[in-house]
């Protein structure tokens, strides 16, 4: 069974091909930006791609960055001249920055009823996962690990942690979030006290993943759905998220259709798609998060003893927009990076 690195760094090496094999047989192709941990052999991908080439008669290209928080990055750099259809994989915490960016259009989609935490308005974007960003550790490893964020911090021989670069990666943007939301003016003072157990900074998820399951820390910075595949694909039950006493960010992933599309009407058969079941049910055991609605079906069984938080953060995408450089200059000051 293929450890959890080599299938999150696994190739995207499959845009390319899709629009060969298209150029050759006629049908046209929607383009969908994503990040590689979904768009790569061991993701949701392949089977998200069947499906809807299924009922599309169109190919569908993926096209995947590190992170989805190199998304937004290469798409405003790309303006008006980009190739996507469909960008996948934003979260709420980049809403208000794409939003603004121009870049995408209202989905016009009747998505029904979404099973989320949070009551869903926004006509821009819509949801195709949600979870809770945490700290996974190995309980054979770490006997007591912090029930608490203050724990985390005050314990100057603590864990030692892996974490994720906020300017790429929308964990580490999670992250940064998460330490505002419990000590707002005090942040820079509790990221100086971590950074003396601070590891590595990566640019993005995989990576910073592949690294914990070498050993290279104690902890990383991840979600709480993440034991869910050493569960179901290594039938390993040692890996856990640590739960927080103060609560967790929560993260809801999103797409939204790009203005500049020439596949419109395809961009919006796949946003519908979405929120079908034959993609809702390629999520949990393949993008190892909670799907945007409940399943026919239900959770899978790895899903079924997952340790969930009692209280949710979800920082407004607006507020984010206003503060984010202000929380990342002071992260980068306090951290020295």
């Amino acid at each position: 069974m293929p450890r959890i690195k080599s299938v999150l760094l696994a190739g995207v090496f499959l845009a390319l091909g899709a629009v060969t094999a298209a150029a050759q047989d006629g049908k046209p192709t929607l383009t969908v930006y994503t990040y590689e941990s979904l768009a790569g052999e061991y993701g949701p991908g392949a089977k998200i791609k069947e499906g809807f080439e299924a009922v599309c008669s169109c190919t569908l290209a993926w096209v995947a960055t590190e992170d989805a928080g190199t998304l937004l990055a290469r798409l405003k750099l790309e303006g008006d001249t980009s190739s996507a259809d469909v960008v996948l994989g934003l979260d709420t915490n980049l809403m208000a920055e794409a939003k603004a960016s121009g870049l995408f259009v209202p989905h016009n989609v009747e998505a029904g009823a979404l099973d989320l935490p949070v009551e869903w308005k926004d006509d821009t974007f819509l949801p195709f996962d949600w979870g809770w960003f945490a700290f996974v550790y190995d309980s054979t490893k770490l006997a007591n690990p912090p029930g608490s964020f203050a724990e985390l911090v005050e314990q100057k021989d603590g864990p030692t942690i892996i974490i994720e670069d906020p300017r790429t990666s929308t964990p580490g943007l999670g992250l940064l979030t998460w330490v505002q939301e419990i000590y707002g003016d005090r942040s820079a003072e509790i990221w100086t006290a971590l950074k003396p157990r601070i590891v590595t900074v990566t640019k993005g998820w995989s990576e910073a993943y592949g690294l914990f399951l070498d050993g290279e820390a104690d902890m990383v910075l991840s979600y709480t759905t993440s034991p869910a595949y050493h569960i179901s694909a290594e039938k390993e039950t040692k890996y856990k998220a640590a739960i927080f006493s103060e609560g967790h960010p929560l993260q809801v992933e999103v797409a939204g259709i790009v203005k500049s599309s020439d596949q419109p009407a395809l961009a919006h058969q796949f946003i519908e798609f979405m929120v079908g079941d034959a993609f809702q049910s390629a999520i949990p055991e393949g993008n190892w998060m909670y799907p945007a609605k409940a399943l026919s079906n239900g959770l899978p069984a790895s899903f079924a003893g997952l340790d969930k938080p009692a209280k949710s953060f979800l920082t407004a995408p607006e507020k984010l927009q206003a503060d984010r450089r202000s929380w990342i200059d002071s992260w980068l000051a306090a951290i020295s990076l």
